[in-house]
């Protein structure tokens, strides 16, 4: 797997999103944008699916077996934050606490419990209420 390759395919899936978060559904661009991305998503695991698939599968197994796994692009949040350039110059990228599929966690009992997919580096975040958001996989 080039990984290089799955973060730049993967941060310029989020710029879609990100741009598409900033619209009403009255814009004209919307539909447009919209169409774009459901193809790059489409692209997007065509390429990267299976790889992602069995790392979701993974952390479920180890954090939430109990909860479905979902296609990769389920695990896209609806808005990301751009942070600093590291130092092979990627964009990292966050998200908040209230992105990604919904989860029950057996360490968190009760807890909303989220996972979400984050480029810059590619990886998978858990993001528990009350207790803050953990890197539970990062593409190797």
């Amino acid at each position: 797997m080039d990984i290089k390759n799955l973060d730049r395919d993967l941060a310029a899936l989020v710029d879609i999103k990100n741009k598409l978060s900033t619209l009403n559904y009255n814009d004209e661009e919307y539909d447009e944008i919209e169409e774009k991305l459901h193809d790059e998503e489409d692209n997007f695991l065509e390429k990267y699916g299976d790889y992602l698939e069995d790392a979701l599968s993974d952390v479920h197994d180890e954090y939430c077996p109990d909860t479905d796994v979902l296609l990769p692009i389920a695990y896209l949040a609806n808005k990301y934050e751009k942070g600093e350039k590291t130092e092979n110059g990627m964009v990292k990228y966050n998200v908040g606490p209230q992105e990604g599929v919904i989860v029950e966690v057996d360490d968190y009992p009760g807890q909303l419990s989220r996972i979400a997919l984050v480029p810059g580096p590619t990886r998978l975040v858990l993001n528990v209420q009350n207790k803050g958001q953990e890197v539970v996989w990062k593409a190797k």
